[in-house]
């Protein structure tokens, strides 16, 4: 199928030009309109009817768009409380909302601002976006209002809502590093997802504060994957044994679980042996045995200013902004202090 894209490869200019000539604007010149026309033509390229319904705004529908979802594990709650966060503000203010999911190979297929035309939405909260994604480089070209979770790109009509992930993460490694924790593992996601790349830097910065040393050997990539860490935390410390480290600090509260398991499977206790922190706050990890210290974001919270915020940037598609929501360090039992204050 011929989409926008190859329309704009072969015309030799940006999607974002290709989008305002099908859709009426004024600030391309006349010769660009007919070229793009032409090469529409030759490659048998129609654009989808909604659009320009899209365009002058029309609709009064919202999407949350998740990718990656078939990879996200059973046991997080993270994308249901972020829906339950939107829908509120939608009640609040007469909006319809839509969930809807995609993955890296369907965003070859379609463009952001093609989705948001065939499913009628003036744009969308886009979730589990990594930056090697094609949304990711398309979206500043768009045209379309867009908000993004944990991501931040700066464009017109551009949006982020997450929490200060390297404040919280400097936070939490320097609460174990307070309770007497010098070597410690650090149980990362996927590399090529910003949120990784964040709380990574703010473990960084509270290790050289405190004269310590993250080396690579130290990094175990898991993917936010609860059985991929299980296997990789196992596999590490049937390897090391007790000089596996004194913590593990994983980067989400799924890959803690994972931790959390495999050492127990290993005949080890927490935090006697080994100390385990997570990243989140999903609902379980108040229940583990012992309890998850994490760092508690407000998804519900995130949800809402997310809606609020693609609002605002439907009304005036020239802003780009990014708003940081409340998170706190919930310290529970999984820590073991190895020293006094």
């Amino acid at each position: 199928m011929v989409t926008i894209r190859d329309v704009a490869k072969e015309a030799k200019v940006s999607i974002g030009t290709v989008s305002r000539a099908f859709n009426g604007y004024q600030d391309i010149n006349e010769e660009t309109k007919v070229k793009i026309f032409e090469v529409a033509k030759d490659l048998g390229y129609a654009p989808n009817v909604n659009a320009r319904s899209i365009s002058s705004k029309k609709t009064n529908n919202m999407g949350l768009i998740i990718s990656g979802f078939l990879e996200s594990d059973r046991r997080d709650s993270f994308v249901l409380t972020l829906l339950q966060g939107i829908y509120r503000y939608a009640n609040e203010h007469s909006v319809e909302v839509a969930l809807y999911t995609t993955d890296a190979e369907q965003q070859q297929k379609k463009t952001y601002e093609r989705f948001c035309a065939e499913h009628s939405i003036f744009g969308a909260v886009l979730s589990g976006v990594a930056t090697n994604d094609p949304y990711f480089h398309e979206l500043v070209e768009s045209g379309m209002p867009c908000v993004l979770i944990d991501v931040y790109i700066k464009g017109a009509g551009l949006g982020c809502v997450s929490v200060d992930n390297i404040k919280a993460a400097d936070d939490i490694a320097q609460y174990l590093i307070d309770c007497g924790h010098r070597d410690i593992v650090v149980v990362q996601g996927k590399k090529e997802a910003e949120v990784t790349t964040c709380r990574i830097a703010g473990i960084y910065t509270a290790f050289k504060r405190n004269g310590l040393e993250l080396t690579r050997e130290k990094i175990l990539t898991c993917n936010y994957s609860e059985s991929q860490t299980y296997r990789t935390v196992r596999q590490y410390i049937e390897k090391n044994g007790k000089d596996s480290g004194t913590a593990f600090l994983c980067l989400s509260d799924i890959m803690a679980l994972g931790a959390m398991k495999a050492i127990r499977d290993l005949g080890y206790g927490i935090p006697e042996d080994f100390s385990v922190t997570g990243f989140d706050g999903i609902p379980i990890a108040e229940y583990t045995t012992p309890g998850l210290t994490t760092v508690e974001q407000d998804v519900s919270m995130m949800g809402y200013s997310a809606a609020a915020l693609l609002q605002e940037l439907r009304r005036d598609q020239s802003k780009s902004k990014r708003i940081y929501v409340p998170y706190r360090l919930q310290k529970r039992d999984s820590v073991k202090r190895l020293q006094s204050d």
